[in-house]
């Protein structure tokens, strides 16, 4: 007896401590130390038959009345009290009672049976991704593409049982259609009782005798589909398009997980994609910036021409309403804006070059505005 630590401190309580303190208590010392979250640790496996033994006796009030008043000795079985098979001892089992429903949150039920409910509960399929590449024009204006995709689906051959046609899946013989099985051990503390999910049906309570040749048992084979896959007009680089239930096939009755298609827009030659809107740089010639001009503008389906004003000045921006991207959820457009590029002449010939020197002497510098407030600046700056 003199090895045993106190029960009370066991469970981390004061000498005392109420129904509900010894309760949580060991909620949280049995979810400490539970099996299923400390596989193969002997030492969590001890400390668990430890808490266990503990609540055994703190939450008996007949037990715990004997334990307070005489320690160790109060519930022994050996010890003259008449406490045979107290707590564990003389193999008798814990009653858990709605300790269970903690442990299933945790581990899907209560010591145990929660992995074999697991298994059978109807789950979701898998979902999966594609990439899809489309052009510029396409993201604009909307288009429908097919996608291939390869994936498990239920085998036609069984119904997705698994069983050989004609055949159906039987009890398993090994937990008799529980998918549990209880073991018994017997420690120097007394006899523990646990329950485990059965390694013959994993669980799911039932086995197959004659497994689908086409499937080999599994009740699904890979199968490769095409997908049309409806692509709005607007839709930007990156996006993912959902289309349900084209994922993986769920099991145990779930539903099938869902496609997602991401979206990969090419590159256009000549548009610059912002949000909705789209930008374009349009190069001028010198006399257009300063006499003004009209110049063609491209736009998504059409040509239009817009007025440059007189003494345009380079990188001057203009807007068209509405002749940028479709908004993806509405019927609105974004805009256009158009950068002019004041373009210089390059390889210029003698005559060329003479003609320009006579126009920039008659032109003068009068005319240059900014170039004339600058260099009044720079003259300030120096006297």
């Amino acid at each position: 007896m003199a090895d045993k630590r106190d029960y009370y401190e066991v469970l981390g309580l004061h000498k005392g401590a109420s129904e509900d303190e010894i309760k949580k208590a060991f909620r949280k010392k049995a979810m400490q130390y539970h099996p299923d979250k400390n596989p193969d640790d002997k030492k969590a496996e001890e400390a668990f038959k430890e808490v266990n033994e503990a609540y055994g006796i703190l939450s008996d009030a007949e037990k715990k009345e004997r334990y307070d008043r005489f320690g160790h000795a109060g519930v022994d079985p050996n010890s003259g009290f008449g406490a045979g098979g107290a707590g564990g001892f003389g193999g008798v089992e814990f009653d858990f009672g709605d300790i269970g429903d903690i442990f299933g949150s945790f581990f899907g039920g209560g010591m145990g049976g929660g992995s074999a409910r697991r298994r059978t509960m109807p789950r979701k399929g898998q979902n999966l991704q594609v990439s899809l590449h489309i052009t510029f024009s396409e993201a604009a204006f909307g288009t429908t593409k097919k996608v291939k995709l390869k994936k498990m689906a239920e085998c036609t051959s069984c119904g997705g049982t698994g069983a050989k046609d004609g055949t159906a899946k039987s009890a398993c013989r090994a937990c008799g259609g529980s998918g549990q099985v209880h073991t018994q051990q017997n420690t120097p503390f007394g006899a523990f009782s646990s329950v485990n999910t059965c390694s013959a049906c994993h669980g799911t309570g039932e086995v197959i005798d004659t497994p689908c040749p086409d499937c080999g048992g599994s009740g699904r084979v890979r199968t490769e589909s095409t997908i049309p896959v409806e692509i709005p007009a607007g839709i930007d680089d990156g996006m993912a398009i959902t289309i349900r239930g084209e994922g993986e096939p769920g099991t145990n009755g779930g539903p099938p997980g869902d496609l997602y298609v991401i979206i990969s827009v090419a590159k256009h030659k000549l548009f610059t994609r912002k949000g909705d809107d789209l930008w374009l740089e349009i190069p001028i010639t010198f006399d257009q910036a300063a006499l003004g001009t009209t110049i063609i503008v491209p736009t998504l389906n059409e040509k239009v021409k817009y007025k440059v004003p007189p003494g345009t000045q380079p990188d001057t921006v203009f807007r068209l309403k509405g002749k940028g991207m479709k908004h993806l959820r509405g019927n609105r457009h974004g805009h256009l804006f158009v950068k002019v590029k004041l373009e210089v002449p390059t390889k210029l010939n003698a005559d060329q070059k003479k003609a320009l020197k006579e126009m920039a002497e008659k032109v003068g510098s009068e005319a240059y505005s900014r170039r004339k407030s600058f260099a009044d600046a720079v003259k300030d700056l120096f006297s």
